[in-house]
């Protein structure tokens, strides 16, 4: 009996020594990580005279986990939880699904460069690549950035992208489109005290050609801030003779509680197909119902006023316009949508905003539309 007394001694001894040595080593390892992230729920009712209405629900949590390896390398992963319902009345509640968008590593270990190995978010005029509530470009490869003083360089190449999912490919956009292609992408950006400049050339394999300038200005004039942007962009398609290209124009002010932003933009005849995601630099998305969508031959207008009534309320009135050409798709009719929004900080970490206004079309008359939209970052 002693002999089975002195033996469960050793083994709880044993045990308990086992076990704080994996509580140091986890205490050690949480002590390296960082963990950041969204928390974000959408709700959306649209109706028209010509159709009946729809609500829809929108769910997005997105995790990021860094762990720094030692002194130069760091690992770092995003995990994405999704749910959306594009039409509530039909469709039952389900659940999230789950998934790993990236794991890389990053090295620092020479000056003024870093370089990301592994599977990542996408950095490009063309693309999102990461985001709330919407979709997010990644692709397998090597990213590159050197930044010295006022010049940032960048070189990027992956052998696999998620682009046969992305809004190029699946909503009136390029076909042919599967994933597999190489794309190699290169950018500089020059930042001066009152002048940017930024170009970028990319290439998707036996799909585009495509590149990129953009030039911004921050000034003031009296007490009024000003900020002035200028892009164009345009892509060649390997299998085709048609040139896509989009130029924009913009400019924001502010005045105390008060700010102004208005922006024009307009496709050439022959293409618009410009993007790989509507929320890219290289598109316009400075609405809400209404962005650049890759049609041949359109125009579009965007202007907004909103005011910060108190230091956690912001009221703003908003239009946008879009009209097609006779080079646009059949299908493609005349947009014109109004709204009114309150923005609510509750605290430093949770937004939200409720939307309500109009959407007018040519062959569905004018509906309303509204948005309620939370966001939680961590």
């Amino acid at each position: 009996m002693k002999k089975k007394r002195f033996l469960l001694t050793l083994t709880t001894i044993g045990l308990l020594y086992q076990t704080n040595i994996y509580a140091q080593e986890l205490e050690d390892f949480i002590k390296e990580v960082d963990i950041s992230g969204t928390l974000s729920y959408r709700y959306n009712d649209y109706e028209t005279d010509k159709k009946a209405g729809k609500t829809q629900n929108f769910y997005k949590l997105a995790l990021n986990v860094s762990k720094k390896i030692n002194e130069n390398v760091t690992l770092n992963t995003r995990f994405l939880g999704e749910r959306f319902s594009i039409n509530t009345g039909k469709q039952a509640d389900e659940g999230i699904d789950i998934n790993l968008s990236e794991v890389n590593f990053l090295y620092t270990g020479i000056k003024d460069l870093s370089i990301t190995f592994g599977k990542q978010a996408i950095y490009s005029p063309w693309t999102t690549p990461r985001d709330a509530m919407g979709d997010e470009n990644t692709g397998t490869g090597i990213y590159a950035v050197y930044n010295k003083d006022v010049l940032t360089l960048s070189a990027a190449y992956f052998n696999q992208t998620n682009f046969n999912k992305a809004e190029i490919s699946t909503w009136n956009g390029i076909k042919g489109i599967d994933g597999s292609e190489d794309l190699a992408i290169i950018s500089a950006y020059l930042n001066l005290p009152y002048l940017s400049l930024d170009l970028a050339y990319s290439d998707l394999e036996d799909i585009y050609d495509s590149y990129s300038i953009g030039l911004n200005s921050n000034f003031k004039f009296t007490n009024i801030s000003i900020s002035t942007f200028t892009r164009y962009t345009s892509l060649d398609l390997d299998n085709s003779n048609k040139d896509n290209s989009l130029w924009q124009i913009g400019l924001i002010a502010k005045k105390g509680i008060y700010s102004l932003f208005t922006a024009y933009g307009q496709t050439n005849k022959e293409g618009g197909k410009v993007s790989i995601d509507t929320s890219a630099k290289t598109n316009m998305d400075y609405g809400w119902r209404i962005t650049a969508s890759n049609d041949a031959d359109a125009k579009y207008f965007y202007i907004s006023t909103n005011a910060n009534v108190t230091t956690s309320t912001n009221l703003g009135i908003y239009y946008s316009s879009a009209n097609y050409g006779s080079n646009s798709r059949k299908e493609a009719k005349d947009l014109t949508n109004i709204y009114l929004q309150i923005k609510y900080k509750m605290s430093k970490n949770l937004i939200s905003y409720l939307r309500y206004g109009t959407l007018k079309t040519q062959d569905e008359g004018t509906g309303n539309v509204g948005r309620l939209n939370i966001q939680y970052s961590f």
